[in-house]
């Protein structure tokens, strides 16, 4: 069953509960206040009459006239009861065997009556006591209640038409809100066939508010980073396959050459150094996508722990000079600010030699190294005197096989990116204010935090 259905269904369902309580409740309780009703209305009227008993002379035709008038009028019946002589003094009710009863089996001295039961129907009464000069005399007021059923039962009627026009609004209402609700849903399951279809460029804005826009939001959202991660694919084995292809394409002329000896004596040593070269440089390519493969999918291959930065920089030191000292290019170390970060350590001299090695290899004489701490961040800095990055290449810098004019395999800072997120760091290039390109890695300084 749908889920607007399912809502549908469970609003109505509560409502019916709800009314169906509130109907039993109300229809219990409605004959009591009618009866409590119709009392207070007895006793207002029965003021009325004892005003005319005590004010008129009932010895006269007239007046007794007048009175039975009265009763009639207000629908009726009643008798006064005098208490001291034990007799009735005046009475509407025809039937006297049934009124002698009535006087033998209640208490008329007691205002509060229960349903007195007649023939063939019971009776609301109401007593009033009233004065005479000698002695007290009591006025009963009855009214069947027969008449308060009736209305009892025309009340109910009602509230049962209000319980039906209640029940339908509720089924039209629950349905709209339930449509409202479900509607960017339906609609929500649509985007997410189309990102199962791939097809991201159909994907529509949903106009929904609260949580489901916010779940539309992360859909969006999921769907965007899928869509770069499937053209990073793309365009990573692309750019995999032309790097390949170029070493082994070498790798092949010089062999063919050899074997048909078109390439012989000092010509055929050569293309053999080529060959060597070319398969160094495929297992290097080949090593750093298995790397970066590693550092995408394998948990366990990264291993962090509490690491000093100052002992590590001085390793990276240690491996940077050499390599500069073969370009004539200067290291230096400027300022270096101590404190531990948590990272795997080998994984991250690995990245910061990529990037090292890479300022080495663009710098014209020098290369610049620091690490200070500011705004709560530890900042290392690698900053060379080169002709920094081009404006179209520093955004995509840090992606698969993106490498400079002079650069080697295009995937060392993009190792470097992956290790320091890894890490819980960022990576970001950029061109120094001097000129040259400027790299930076920043950590949250936690040790500074607690300090």
């Amino acid at each position: 069953m749908k889920l607007q259905y399912q809502l549908t269904i469970a609003f109505t369902t509560l409502l019916v509960i709800i009314m169906t309580v509130a109907g039993i409740t109300i229809y219990s309780q409605m004959l009591q206040m009618l009866i409590k009703d119709e009392q207070r209305q007895l006793e207002d009227k029965g003021e009325l009459i004892v005003n005319f008993i005590l004010s008129q002379d009932l010895n006269s035709t007239t007046n007794v006239q007048r009175l039975l008038q009265m009763l009639e009028q207000y629908n009726l019946q009643v008798f006064a009861y005098d208490e001291g002589n034990e007799r009735v003094i005046f009475s509407s009710i025809p039937d006297m065997d049934k009124l002698d009863e009535w006087i033998a089996q209640h208490d008329l001295t007691n205002e509060e009556q229960p349903l007195w039961q007649g023939e063939d129907d019971r009776y609301v009464v109401s007593i009033i006591p009233f004065y005479s000069p000698v002695v007290t005399q009591q006025l009963v007021l009855l009214t069947p209640l027969d008449d308060l059923q009736e209305v009892q039962r025309s009340l109910v009627n009602r509230l049962f038409i209000i319980f039906l026009i209640g029940i339908a609004v509720a089924v039209l209402l629950s349905h709209y809100l339930t449509t409202k609700l479900v509607t960017p849903l339906t609609k929500l399951r649509h985007q997410l066939k189309k990102i199962e279809k791939r097809q991201f460029d159909e994907m529509e804005e949903i106009q929904a508010t609260g949580e489901i826009k916010e779940v539309e939001q992360s859909v969006v959202e999921m769907a965007n980073e899928l869509n770069n991660f499937i053209q990073s694919q793309h365009h990573f084995f692309q750019n995999a396959s032309h790097e390949l292809k170029t070493p082994l394409m070498t790798i092949q002329g010089y062999a063919e050459g050899i074997k048909d000896g078109i390439f012989e004596g000092k010509e055929a040593d050569r293309g053999l150094d080529v060959m060597v070269a070319e398969i160094n440089r495929l297992k290097k390519i080949i090593n750093e996508i298995i790397l970066l493969a590693k550092l995408d999918s394998e948990a366990d291959i990264y291993k962090a722990d509490a690491i000093r930065i100052k002992p590590f920089i001085e390793k990276v030191m240690e491996r940077a000079i050499p390599i500069a000292n073969d370009k004539n290019i200067t290291v230096t170390l400027t300022k270096v600010e101590d404190r531990t970060i948590t990272f795997d350590e080998e994984k991250m001299l690995q990245a910061v030699m990529n990037i090292v090695t890479n300022a080495i290899r663009h710098a014209s004489s020098q290369v610049e190294i620091a690490v200070i701490t500011e705004n709560n961040e530890l900042r290392l800095e690698v900053l060379d005197d080169g002709k920094g990055i081009d404006e179209d290449v520093i955004k995509k810098l840090f992606h698969r096989f993106v490498k400079g004019k002079s650069g080697e395999t295009g995937l060392g800072l993009a190792i470097a990116r992956a290790i320091v997120e890894r890490s819980g760091g960022t990576i970001k290039a950029e061109n120094g204010i001097h000129g040259g390109a400027k790299f930076s890695i920043l950590f949250p300084d936690h040790e500074k935090n607690n300090d």
